[in-house]
């Protein structure tokens, strides 16, 4: 009766979620590769059978998975919910009051405390909200999911190694939806290699500890190459007429001010020889921006252009930077489905946007400059109205 009960309740619970049984079949038979090369890593047996024991999909993570607003929001839409008067505010009270603490991390790490407070406050709103999902279930529905199995299946494996080496116990494997971790949401095995115990209490404790997680923090982006003293980029002006085949480019600062950018404010460009990149997330009526090395180590983090804008722009306006000069246009935002159509029109164009999966990225950049360039609208590589409706893509169309 009870196996029967079981059985009808699985039943229910993965048709609700749009999987059948096959499928969870499948979900079990993931599981057990994974235990087994748990036990194959030297994880204890128990350790690996306890936490993967009676684990089940959650639809709900497939779903988040899905729709990050990385890839379902405008620059606009995606800065405006970030970059809060409120967010900006506490993060000026909590760098005054750690001042002392990233004073010796920024001395040992190279990392400003401005950009600490920054990554804080965007993945946990400065540790107000750090997760309450299980990460051993986010990270197994993950890792047996086609997108990115591989790279789940590594994290849930060292999810399952941070408890089998008592750094934590397994009722604090509890995050986000990818199964992110702490004050400033580590992935396990970031939290495996770089978590630093730093108040010297036995352990890293990256919720409670904001010493812990502040070090740890920096030492992560140390190791992705933080470059001390330098920035993560600035918004810039382009003059009329400005060559768009040298977005995306990388030049010596120099260059771009002999190519007549200037910063958002009309002076001059910084003196220096740094290398920069021009990018224009929000196509040619948006801001433009230079970035140096230190907006990708960035994107190490989060390989989201979005995502490392609003770290460089909040960082910079806690130390009293302005706000944007030039205001991202108020674009409506396309569905991935609506990406997925446009990947496909310029596939079958021959502009060759390569993998069509809902998300535009360099590929799909560049095939949407190939497309603008040879119906002779302005080359940004941004899916703007008018480009879409060259396309013959209707944003207006019914799901």
């Amino acid at each position: 009766m009870a196996l029967a009960l079981r059985t009808t309740i699985t039943f229910l619970l993965c048709s609700a979620a749009g999987v059948t049984l096959a499928s969870a079949s499948k979900f079990d038979a993931c599981l057990d590769r994974i235990r087994a090369e748990a036990i194959e890593q030297g994880i204890d047996q128990t350790t690996a059978v306890e936490l993967l024991a009676d684990v089940s999909p959650d639809p709900r993570v497939i779903e988040l998975d899905r729709q990050q607003p990385e890839f379902t929001s405008t620059l606009g839409g995606y800065l405006e919910s970030r970059l809060t008067p409120a967010r900006l505010e506490q993060g000026q009270r909590l760098l005054a009051r750690h001042e002392r603490l990233l004073e010796r991390i920024t001395k040992k790490y190279g990392v400003p405390g401005h950009y600490l407070i920054a990554f804080w406050g965007l993945e946990t709103n400065y540790g107000s909200y750090t997760g309450r999902m299980s990460t051993v279930r986010s990270l197994a529905t993950l890792a047996c999911d086609r997108r990115r199995g591989d790279f789940f299946a590594r994290e849930l494996l060292a999810a399952l190694q941070l408890v089998d080496q008592h750094v934590l116990n397994p009722d604090q494997l509890q995050g986000s939806w990818a199964g992110a971790l702490g004050n400033f949401q580590f992935l396990p095995s970031v939290y495996r290699d770089y978590a630093v115990d730093a108040d010297g209490d036995g352990r890293p404790d990256l919720w409670s500890s904001f010493e812990d997680a502040a070090e740890s923090a920096a030492a992560f982006l140390n190791a992705r190459g933080w470059q001390a003293e330098q920035s993560w980029g600035l918004e810039v002006q382009l003059p009329e007429g400005f060559d768009l085949s040298l977005v995306e480019s990388t030049q010596p600062m120099p260059q771009w001010q002999a190519a007549g950018i200037r910063q958002a404010n009309q002076a001059p460009l910084p003196d220096s020889h740094l290398a920069a990149e021009l990018i224009l997330p929000a196509g040619l009526r948006g801001p433009a921006f230079l970035v140096h090395a230190n907006f990708n180590v960035i994107m190490r983090w989060n390989p989201s252009r979005f995502y490392a804008l609003s770290v460089g722009l909040l960082a910079d306006q806690i130390m009293g930077g302005p706000s944007l000069f030039t205001s991202p246009p108020d674009d409506q935002p396309l569905r991935i489905e609506q990406v997925r159509s446009v990947q496909r029109e310029l596939n079958r164009q021959g502009h060759n946007a390569g993998n069509v999966d809902g998300r535009i990225g360099p590929g799909t950049r560049n095939a949407l400059r190939s497309f603008q360039a040879a119906t002779g609208l302005p080359a940004d590589g941004y899916p703007d109205p008018q480009t879409l409706t060259a396309l013959g893509i209707d944003l207006n169309a019914s799901e």
